[in-house]
């Protein structure tokens, strides 16, 4: 028999995708459920003790291979001292929890970089823990694939998977630096008065992430769309000093190639066009 991993029961992913609601619904400017959901469901509980498994394989990367076997080894045994029993109530509390706030199929929706990781992880553990006889090649594969993204390997096809992976992690990386300085900055008062079109650039950002090339065509959509807007107030400018500081941002406003992906300064920069073009509209009518 085969194990069929459920992206409703995977306690990764639902930590991952509640902590980017969290930042979806402050950058809408409310209150955030799932925050509360994360407080209710994930502290002092079997869910955040199976986490903190998931997080320990998230943040081993680049392992010899025998240091990457014995950790995939404890992690799985540690897996088996869980309750089953408190778990599955737990989660099955939690899926009902996040239906009461959010649309299931929207939540999910949201594509993660680690998901292929997790739900190896998930299958491993759920095997672990049958006493059913699973199809061995089902448990090769799902091992093969956390212990590729737990070692270095000499292979060649295995290092560009492997930077691959370092691409999505650098992007992850990218997400949680901003995220956590738009919150600090929003709870300090800073991004209070942010404007609809940096609210939106900051959700595709957020959402498109794990995706280069959506992310960068919206990218480079923007940046056509500003030097426009820049280009139509540059004419309604009287002043020859600000013609000509707005022709040198312009020209400085570039787009990006197909092998350029977009990163947390790109965004920054975006979203300070933004302003200048919201500033010039105030100061020249």
């Amino acid at each position: 028999m085969n194990i069929k991993h459920s992206k409703y029961k995977n306690t990764g992913i639902l930590f991952e995708l509640l902590v980017r609601q969290v930042t979806a619904d402050t950058l809408n400017g409310g209150d955030s459920p799932a925050l509360s959901i994360i407080q209710k469901y994930f502290v002092k509980s079997e869910l955040s003790k199976e986490y903190r498994l998931y997080e320990v394989l998230n943040k081993n990367t680049s392992l010899t291979e025998g240091k990457a076997a014995m950790i995939l080894q404890t992690l799985l045994q540690n897996s088996k001292k869980l309750s089953r029993g408190i778990l599955r109530r737990e989660k099955y509390n939690l899926i009902n929890e996040i239906k009461n706030h959010y649309n299931l199929e929207s939540f999910f929706r949201t594509k993660l970089p680690h998901y292929k990781t997790y739900a190896a992880f998930y299958t491993l553990t759920e095997i672990e823990n049958t006493e059913a006889l699973v199809d061995t090649n089902q448990i090769v594969s799902n091992k093969v694939t956390l212990l590729e993204h737990l070692s270095t390997s000499n292979i060649k096809e295995e290092r560009v998977e492997a930077e691959v992976l370092r691409d999505f992690q650098s992007y992850d990386k990218d997400t949680r630096m901003l995220t956590y300085k738009i919150l600090m900055e929003k709870f300090n008062g800073k991004y209070t008065n942010l404007h609809n079109s940096q609210k939106e650039v900051l959700r595709q950002y957020i959402n498109s992430v794990d995706s280069t090339p959506v992310l960068r065509e919206f990218y480079n959509t923007e940046v056509e769309k500003i030097k426009a807007q820049l280009n139509e107030l540059n004419a309604e400018v009287k002043d020859k000093a600000v013609q000509i500081k707005i022709n040198e941002v312009v020209s400085l406003i570039q787009e990006l190639d197909k092998t350029t992906n977009v990163t947390s300064e790109n965004i920054v920069n975006i979203l300070q066009y933004i302003e200048l073009v919201e500033e010039l509209r105030v100061e020249h009518g």
